[in-house]
Order: C-alpha cells, then sequence, then structure tokens
C-alpha cells in the first residue's frame, strides 16, 4: 500500500477528525474564556485589591518573589476551570436528555405488512 494512501486513510478516520474539530473548538474557547478573565472578572478585582491605582499583579515580596503574579495566576486558572467544568456539565446533561428512554417504538409499515403476512400464513 502506498504512502498517500495510507496517510489518506488514517487522516480520514473519524477519531482524527473529531480531534481536529476539538483542537479548533478549543482553541476557540479558550479565547472566549481568556477575554472574559482579561476584559469582565479581573478589572474589578483589581479596582478592589489595587494600592493607589497600581495593578495587584504587580505585589512582590522579598527580592523579586511575585506573589501578585502567582495569585493572578491561580484566579485565572480557577475561573477557566469552572467554565470549563460549566460547559461539560451542560453536554452531560444534553447526552443524558438525549440518550432518555422514548418509550415503546411503533412498528413500521414494513413490520406490520410482515406481521400480517405472517398472520395470513398461520391461518
Amino acid at each position: 500500500m502506498g504512502f498517500v494512501k495510507e496517510f489518506k486513510e488514517f487522516a480520514m478516520k473519524g477519531n482524527v477528525v473529531d480531534l481536529a474539530v476539538g483542537v479548533v473548538i478549543g482553541a476557540a474557547f479558550g479565547k472566549i474564556v481568556t477575554a472574559l478573565v482579561s476584559d469582565i472578572v479581573m478589572p474589578p478585582i483589581t479596582f478592589l485589591t489595587s494600592k493607589e491605582g497600581g495593578d495587584w499583579r504587580t505585589i512582590t515580596v522579598g527580592p523579586g518573589i511575585k506573589i501578585g503574579d502567582f495569585a493572578g495566576t491561580v484566579v485565572d486558572f480557577l475561573i477557566v476551570a469552572v467554565a470549563i467544568f460549566l460547559v461539560v456539565k451542560a453536554i452531560t446533561t444534553f447526552k443524558k436528555e438525549e440518550a432518555a428512554d422514548p418509550g415503546p417504538v411503533e412498528p413500521s409499515s414494513t413490520d406490520k405488512l410482515l406481521m400480517e403476512i405472517r398472520d395470513s400464513l398461520k391461518k
């Protein structure tokens, strides 16, 4: 089998395509969460915690230990983790509703016809 043919079969497998779609959507979601954190969540936190208009992320202790930067990174992570949790929870809820038992299924017209033929043959 040729290299090009093998590569085409590999690239067109469902898992590879699903992974590619997931990476693209994940990158877009990451941009949304970054904008949420930097533009909406952090300005009020900075306003409430800053001293004399300075950014709280610039707080250092001793010789260059950046406590403020570390704390900001932890806050960023927690916000991203909560956002991802909410998305996964919504997807899981949607899948559970989708997989709910629809109840008894009405036989198709073909099945009804076959049942009539079966009943006629029994007589």
